[in-house]
């Protein structure tokens, strides 16, 4: 059945929109992190693999982090093992880093290239260990004990922090023709594993692989102000003052302070879109308006 001449003028005005930004993007690297509803919904997962496989047809190099915190958390209690969190932070002692490791570095990782390669692409998983991927150090986290006047700092176990990106591993796969799609599990000196944000890991793979753009899917429609708008074309100075008015607080703090820290360190732009919504990622690259916020040095 062909098109009407409306559907027709459509199809046509979406390819032209999109033209320029494939023409401007062929050959950059954009690192997105996928995470929340877009990981769970069977929609939104199907959108999010034809978007990455779409992209590196076009010339475009993704390079997927991927989170996967609730599926650690099922597991977790189907072993009987209570989630412990500090400020946000899984605590993890030895026996919940090996259900992290294969949670993240197993199944998740694992489905995810399989979705990737059912719909046409070529995905390669790897975790910080590979090749020495992400070499990770303890973080060492502070709290403030307000009878003392004084910092306390709290042992969470094997949770770490990004010291250092192997960015030959992930041009290796990139050049070979495939997409990278890494778990946010380091490695340091003495081999001992570390759980590891994965919104950090992104930033800072896509800080140095000197991306074009760093995208992280979120559950919201972006960053909101104060009468639930979203805003967009944030400069540092304007996220300050979002944070300072309440406007940004909670969990969209430490992905704002992500996507911020990318740009200052040469990613061109960083995006917080709305993963709830089909081809979020085509729609914010090769669209006008886009889906989400765009954060800019």
């Amino acid at each position: 059945m062909s098109l009407s001449s409306e559907s027709a003028m459509n199809v046509a005005q979406v390819l032209t929109e999109a033209l320029p930004y494939i023409q401007r993007f062929t050959g950059k690297t954009v690192v997105i992190k996928y995470g929340g509803n877009a990981m769970v919904d069977e929609q939104l997962k199907a959108s999010f693999a034809r978007d990455i496989v779409l992209m590196k047809l076009v010339g475009i190099n993704p390079v997927v982090v991927h989170g996967g915190g609730p599926q650690i958390g099922k597991l977790l209690q189907r072993l009987g093992k209570q989630s412990q969190f500090v400020a946000g932070m899984r605590v993890t002692d030895r026996e919940t880093m090996d259900v992290v490791e294969m949670v993240l570095g197993g199944l998740v990782n694992k489905e995810i290239v399989s979705l990737i390669n059912r719909h046409g692409g070529n995905a390669v998983g790897l975790t910080g260990k590979d090749g020495r991927l992400i070499r990770a150090r303890k973080l060492v986290f502070s709290a403030e004990a307000p009878e003392m006047k004084t910092s306390e700092i709290i042992d969470i176990g094997h949770v770490g922090e990004v010291e250092q990106i192997n960015t030959a591993v992930i041009n290796m796969v990139v050049q070979g023709g495939f997409v990278p799609v890494i778990a946010p599990i380091g490695v340091d000196d003495a081999g001992n594993s570390y759980n590891i944000n994965a919104d950090l890991v992104a930033g800072k793979v896509a800080e140095e692989l000197r991306a074009e753009k760093l995208v992280l899917l979120t559950n919201t429609a972006g960053v909101l102000d104060k009468n639930e708008q979203v805003v967009t074309g944030l400069s540092a100075q304007d996220v300050d003052r979002l944070i300072a008015d309440g406007s940004i607080y909670g969990g969209m703090l430490p992905k704002v302070r992500c996507a911020l820290e990318a740009v200052q360190h040469g990613v061109t732009s960083a995006h917080i879109i709305d993963g709830r919504v089909q081809h979020a990622v085509l729609l914010e690259l090769f669209t006008d308006e886009g889906v989400g916020t765009l954060i800019r040095a």
